[in-house]
């Protein structure tokens, strides 16, 4: 029987690792640069049909497998059968190596704009190292460091995850409160709200079926990493209600949080004046956010009739405090990353698939598995920061093979809640889907939204005439699952001849 003293993460605890983990507060203002008020359709139909159905499979999956320390992994295993598991699992993990070689600069950029109140990282030159090569030095310590935390085991990693989500939270709440504030001030939203502002977006690039669409893929993404807290519901205190309350909350808070979070950022924020005058190449995915509160901070201060270069200086101190709320955020995502995913990949899938070396575990940490890990993500930062522009290349390569594989597993999981619901074998102590035919309309639902997005992912390049990133999209689930499918086989011989 397991000892109830390890089982360290509370509710709130949990609340806070799904909370830092799914919630990204850069997404409400990349979709409100990309679609304005009409992308609060999009996220609403993401939310109904993709991540408020696929969070309550988790919880009945997670109740249902409360002393699990698979954690997905196990739970398709036990559902459907466990190569169809380890393939799906396979693939969701490699996604994670990518993530984490494209997640380290940004958080060096959250430190810039910390310290500066601007990102200032293409300037930064180490050892005579250009900007490139200087963010993946510092982007190799950054995982070194965060790699060490991680093997410290759940409770290291909870305190990082507890203090990242409630620094969302506050900025999330700050936002709120200056944005209504300066609504009060000013009397008016400063993007007009009607009907037409919700039905199309003011952005040029975002108005055919196909543009819309690949928008519905961005809202799906938005939604990703629920499945991350799966590794540790068997170090959850009373898993069978504490983890389904965790995930039912967060899945409605976070939902509405980014719905009312793109309207309160039209309150200050003029679209045409804001975005209009930059070019393709001055505002980003990466920046966009710091325009946006730099921005907030600015017309706060001319709301309180502050003299413009005033509310500048006040938009670049909210742009530090939005810095430290990033920073913390990202550590936070990155730390439970480090530990969580490879967690589930040693402790649920059969040892024999690995090497002994990997299964060694410190506690309940699986130590050199982490270390190899960290070694890999360190390599490849390496590789793209010096190999100059074929390194580039090589790095769009690994996140175009990714970018599918990332969501593919959702669809596995989905897929797997159908045998689960079907197997009267496993005891479900939390029920949300009482009857069979809800429950598969609601897979039915899930499986077919994600592939929907995926096949949008794949074709989009092709038809802006980049047919490289649609063939390695379509190579990388291929690859993956062939690598998967040889090593379960290897497994399988191995088990066959131990008998």
């Amino acid at each position: 029987m397991q000892n109830n003293s390890k089982k360290t993460m509370t509710l709130m605890a949990l609340i806070m690792m799904i909370f830092t983990n799914v919630y990204g507060l850069t997404n409400i203002m990349k979709a409100f640069w990309l679609m304005g008020y009409s992308s609060i359709i999009w996220y609403v139909v993401g939310a109904v049909l993709f991540f408020i159905p696929f969070a309550f499979m988790l919880a009945e999956f997670g109740a249902a497998f409360k002393d699990s320390k698979g954690g997905i992994y196990s739970w398709m295993a036990e559902s459907v059968n466990p190569k169809f598991a380890f393939i799906g699992f396979f693939m969701w993990y490699v996604s994670f190596i990518i993530w984490f070689v494209s997640t380290a600069p940004n958080v060096i950029i959250s430190i810039s704009n910390m310290i500066f109140g601007t990102d200032t990282t293409q300037s930064w030159h180490l050892f005579g190292l250009n900007s490139v090569q200087t963010l993946g030095i510092l982007g190799v310590i950054l995982i070194i460091g965060l790699t060490y935390v991680s093997t410290k085991g759940l409770s290291w990693v909870t305190k990082i995850t507890n203090f990242g989500g409630a620094m969302v939270m506050i900025f999330n709440l700050l936002i709120f409160v200056v944005g209504i504030t300066i609504l009060i001030k000013n009397g008016h939203f400063m993007q007009p709200v009607t009907l037409h502002a919700f039905m199309q977006s003011p952005n040029k690039d975002y108005r055919s079926i196909i543009q819309v669409f690949s928008f519905l893929v961005f809202a799906i993404f938005a939604y990703g990493g629920i499945e991350v807290v799966s590794g540790v519901t068997d170090e959850t205190e009373n898993p069978e209600k504490t983890f389904p309350k965790a995930i039912t909350i967060s899945a409605i808070v976070i939902a509405l949080g980014y719905a009312l979070g793109i309207l309160v950022v039209g309150i200050f924020t003029d679209w045409n004046f804001v975005f209009h005058h930059f070019s393709r190449d001055q505002i980003t995915m990466g920046n966009v956010s710091y325009v946006v509160i730099s921005n907030m901070g600015y017309q706060m201060g001319l709301a309180f009739h502050m003299s413009p270069h005033a509310a500048m200086i006040l938009g670049e101190w909210i742009s530090r405090f939005m810095g430290l709320s990033m920073f913390t955020s990202l550590l936070g995502a990155v730390v439970t990353g480090l530990y969580s995913p490879i967690k589930q990949l040693i402790d649920g899938t059969p040892k024999e698939i690995w090497p002994r070396f990997l299964t060694k575990t410190k506690g309940e940490t699986p130590v050199n598995a982490i270390y190899v890990q960290a070694a890999i993500v360190c390599v490849i930062i390496l590789l793209t920061s010096f190999g100059g522009q074929n390194a580039t290349s090589f790095f769009n390569i690994l996140v175009a093979m990714t970018n599918v594989s990332m969501t593919i597993p959702y669809m596995f999981i989905s897929y797997a809640f159908y045998g689960f619901k079907k197997n009267q074998n496993i005891e479900k102590p939390f029920v949300i889907f009482k009857k069979q035919r809800t429950a598969t309309l609601m897979v039915w639902v899930v499986t077919g939204i994600v592939g929907i997005a995926n096949i949008f992912t794949i074709i989009e390049p092709a038809i802006d005439g980049d047919w490289a990133q649609t063939i390695w999209s379509v190579i990388g689930p291929v690859l993956f699952t062939a690598v998967a499918l040889i090593m379960y086989h290897r497994y399988e011989q191995k088990m066959k001849k131990s008998l």
